[in-house]
């Protein structure tokens, strides 16, 4: 592990550096949480591993035969009345000692009326986005297991369509003696095949994730610690607007020097825990916290609970639910529900 994190704490600190991170990639729809479980937990929880196969989304890492014949389906009331949801199906094969998974994420955008340079109305069109998924993830030994995803990702706004493809490659780490995982994920290597305009490629957004899980021996919970967006380290939004001008004895005002070096290294990570109750763990309940969400979306000056979200997961009988619900602005929130089961439980 020391060789491990050592390069990666030399990369997180020795990049370049950059202003913002928002409105720099194509296809970022593919870091929204496609699952219930996911928005609960503040958006990310690549650290978890069991029967979930929506999990393999993000981290391929994850697969294992516990997801066999299992099948998950998630739609989440967006904001703006915008229709985002996501389908998965994992599949263990024995003869290969492989857990495959495919999976759809999408998000329609609604119709829009289109309008001519002085304004008169025109046609009518459409915006959607789609992600279509294989993966496929082995363990190694014991303690390892290794996964990774093909990603096929279209998009079309009105006229202007892009075609891409991306990958996504995992380790995990699992010690069950002490209830610890741990895994390295890079998300969304990638390129644009065809662009909205001639010869205008854009980048995909590359993530480079840790994530460290603890299960309480005395407690049935579990917490986890993400943190993202290792190959970069100035993450922050430069709002000029919030500089607040310092008069000294007369003087020209100058903008106040602030140093916000704890608030964008804890932009870097993401917090959640979950209560596994009942025999068979049937009942749960998540909270997280996302810190770079509460500080893209917060208001100055009120407070809110901006970049925290919660949610629970009930089974009954062959059917699991899951709701979360993410606080991203004081003008509202996402509601999420996913409904999974394992095809086999139907069997007699």
């Amino acid at each position: 592990m020391k060789k491990l994190l050592l390069p990666l704490i030399f990369i997180l600190v020795c990049q370049q550096v950059f202003s913002q991170i928002g409105g720099e990639n194509v296809f970022t729809f593919t870091t929204l949480p496609h699952t219930a479980r996911i928005t609960a937990l503040g958006g990310n929880a690549i650290a978890t591993k069991d029967d979930d196969v929506a999990l393999a989304y993000d981290n391929p890492s994850a697969l294992n035969p516990a997801m066999h014949n299992q099948l998950s389906f998630s739609h989440s009331f967006y904001l703006a009345g915008i229709d985002h949801g996501y389908f998965g199906y994992g599949r263990y094969i024995d003869k290969l000692k492989t857990t495959f998974h495919g999976g759809v994420q999408y998000v329609s955008y609604g119709d829009f009326q289109g309008t001519n340079p002085t304004g008169q109305l025109t046609n009518t069109f459409s915006a959607s986005e789609y992600a279509f998924t294989f993966g496929a993830g082995r363990q190694y030994n014991e303690r390892l297991s290794f996964g990774a995803n093909l990603k096929m990702l279209t998009s079309q706004f009105e006229s202007y369509r892009s075609l891409g493809i991306a990958s996504d490659l995992g380790v995990f780490y699992e010690d069950t003696a002490s209830r610890l995982t741990a895994t390295l994920l890079f998300r969304n290597i990638g390129t644009q095949l065809t662009t909205y305009q001639p010869d205008n490629f854009e980048s995909l957004p590359f993530d480079m994730q840790i994530g460290i899980s603890k299960r309480l021996e005395h407690l049935p919970f579990r917490f986890s610690v993400i943190i993202h967006n290792l190959h970069r380290w100035n993450i922050r939004y430069n709002d000029p607007n919030v500089d607040e001008p310092v008069f000294v004895f007369g003087e020209e005002p100058t903008p106040e020097e602030k140093s916000y070096f704890v608030d964008n290294l804890f932009r870097h990570f993401i917090f959640n825990g979950e209560f596994l109750l009942g025999k068979h763990e049937n009942f749960r309940m998540r909270v997280g916290y996302n810190h770079l969400r509460r500080g893209e979306l917060t208001v100055l000056n009120t407070v809110g609970f901006g970049g925290f979200s919660f949610g629970f997961g009930l089974k009954v009988k062959q059917f699991r639910i899951d709701y979360g619900r993410g606080l991203y602005h004081l003008a509202g929130g996402v509601n999420h529900l996913t409904i999974s089961t394992n095809l086999s439980e139907f069997k007699r």
